[in-house]
């Protein structure tokens, strides 16, 4: 029956408008439509009288489903929107106000729930236990946001916790987004709110809160989610990873830079957890794949290390409001905690880009792909364009400009110019990825070889010689921590700013000759007069007036 799709498609114009001004007429539309669609629209002239939905309508078809969930969501939109007037109004929301609001959500909740009560016949409605689950679920969020507004919090809190309990479980059988999307808003931050109200400890991760006030004697939800998931309503299980870790799996103390911060908020404890999760997931990713499939792989590691940032700052935001200076020790835990996990971030978005990059961080790179051309002896190879062979190094140029700005964008953090050891750090790497660069720039130029395009390569690989070495005297120091088998991030060794040195001598050697070669063969005088006939080589080998096949020593650079 699709009872979650179906509202979350429809809630998506929220998301697009940032307001139900619109989302509230289109619900009404919509139930007009259905309306005379499935016959039961009141006749002109006539008396409206409200007739409940029974199981043999759903029986006839599954739409009247939909048209139950729409007159639930019309309560829902109808509530929202005039708490959404009145907020921005200058008397807020008064008494009437919210006793009007809670009516139309004790309104929404009554449709829900008595879908739920249909959905039980499966003998007449043919539903399952994951469409009751569904509709349960989409129940018990509407009582939460009824209670919410109400501001009772335990009740609140009971609420959302069946419905965490129930869209968990789907997520981890079905592994459809949807059932993410709602655990992350408005879930998620209902519970962490309404825990706050309650007086419960920062310390206590959303999965035990959950388990503490989930309804455990309702016997037939408990039978049905472990029928679903057997592991679901476990103390011991393992939460999805699109939620958080259990809190022995959480992350208790950090170190940055020498100094080691203890997690006291539960949430940014369990972002971190999934980070580490989620790190040895790629970890464990074949290193055989294609570059592309290697930067997808980084995907979870960034959105995790994305809601590690977005909890410290949403930490520091509760601390902020309620009047604690910056001076104080939790707050300056907070700002130790956010530029790390942004640092982190960062890195392995840098990460990313070098894997995208292939192995050497550029230096090998992919020929292009053989072309044929069609004769009558048969397919015969041609040689690649000009724009195609520089296609690949252009797309390395755009990934190494997004690492440089990654690591500029480091610099601003909170506390790192005042690390001096941590910036001649970042300049050497951003010294070595500069010459990586200047290495393919040049190698560009080379494409078409000629006298000026050689010798802007010689040029550029020369500044990217004098970059490596810069960068191989900051980090020859550094102790070379990783592995082969270790993702990328924005770690550098000095093994591998030895090896790209290493390259760029021999490239630059080779570029001197090839540079003295062109200038030798661009430079060989052509007789005036080509019938004036010259002596033969071997009377001429002593003659040697215009010098023009001595070599010399070494190629200025201009």
């Amino acid at each position: 029956m699709d009872i979650t799709k179906f509202i979350v498609e429809r809630r998506l114009k929220i998301q697009i408008d940032s307001s139900y001004k619109h989302y509230l007429p289109g619900i009404r539309s919509q139930i007009k439509t259905l309306n005379k669609k499935l016959g039961i629209a009141t006749k002109r002239r006539s008396k409206y009288f409200g007739k409940p939905l029974t199981v043999e309508d759903i029986n006839r078809s599954h739409e009247f489903v939909h048209f139950q969930l729409l007159l639930a969501e019309r309560c829902y939109a109808n509530a929202m929107r005039m708490k959404e007037i009145h907020m921005v109004g200058k008397r807020g929301l008064t008494g009437p106000t919210r006793s009007h609001i809670d009516s139309r959500l004790c309104k929404g909740v009554k449709y829900a729930k008595h879908l739920c009560r249909l959905l039980s016949d499966k003998s007449t409605t043919n539903a399952n236990d994951a469409d009751i689950l569904e509709a349960r679920a989409y129940a018990a969020t509407l009582a939460g946001a009824r209670y919410f507004e109400k501001e009772n919090w335990e009740s609140c809190v009971k609420s959302y916790s069946e419905a965490w309990i129930i869209y968990t479980a789907l997520f981890k059988v079905t592994n459809a987004d949807i059932f993410k999307d709602l655990l992350t808003d408005p879930i998620d931050p209902s519970i962490r709110y309404a825990a706050y109200k309650m007086g419960l400890p920062r310390t206590l991760a959303i999965s035990t809160i959950v388990r503490t006030n989930f309804p455990s004697g309702d016997r037939e939800l408990t039978r049905q989610l472990g029928n679903l998931d057997p592991d679901s309503l476990k103390d011991e299980a393992t939460i999805s990873e699109v939620e958080s870790l259990e809190s022995d799996v959480a992350i208790k103390t950090i170190v940055w830079r020498s100094r080691t911060v203890v997690l006291e908020d539960a949430a940014i404890a369990t972002a971190l957890g999934s980070v580490k999760a989620a790190t040895l997931k790629l970890s464990n990713a074949p290193s055989s794949s294609s570059r592309k499939d290697m930067g997808l792989a980084y995907d979870d590691v960034l959105m995790a290390s994305q809601e590690a940032v977005d909890a410290t700052k949403h930490a520091i935001d509760e601390l902020a409001s309620e009047g604690v200076e910056q001076s104080d020790k939790r707050m300056q835990s907070l700002f130790v905690t956010r530029t790390r996990n942004i640092y982190e971030m960062i890195s392995w978005r840098v990460g990313r880009n070098r894997a995208m990059l292939g192995k050497g961080d550029g230096l090998d790179v992919d020929p292009p792909r053989q072309l044929y051309r069609k004769k009558a002896s048969g397919m015969m190879p041609r040689e690649a364009g000009t724009s195609r062979k520089v296609a690949p190094m252009r797309a390395n140029v755009v990934l190494y400009d997004r690492i440089l700005k990654d690591i500029e964008s480091i610099r601003e953090l909170h506390g790192v110019t005042s690390d001096s050891e941590l910036m001649e750090e970042l300049d050497a790497k951003y010294s070595y990825f500069q010459a990586l660069k200047c290495l393919m720039l040049a190698r560009a130029h080379a494409i078409v070889p000629n006298s000026e395009n050689l010798r802007n390569s010689l040029a550029l690989l020369n500044r990217a010689a004098e970059k490596c070495t810069a960068a191989h005297y900051k980090l020859s120091s550094s102790m070379d921590t990783t592995t082969a088998d270790s993702p990328p991030n924005l770690t550098v060794t000095s093994s591998q700013t030895e090896n790209l040195l290493a390259y760029l001598h021999c490239e630059l050697q080779r570029y001197r000759a090839l540079v003295e070669i062109y200038d030798l063969t661009s430079a060989t005088p052509q007789p005036a007069d080509e019938n004036v006939r010259q002596a033969p080589l071997v009377e001429r080998l002593h003659d040697c007036t215009r010098q023009t096949t001595i070599l010399r020593f070494g190629v200025e650079l201009y």
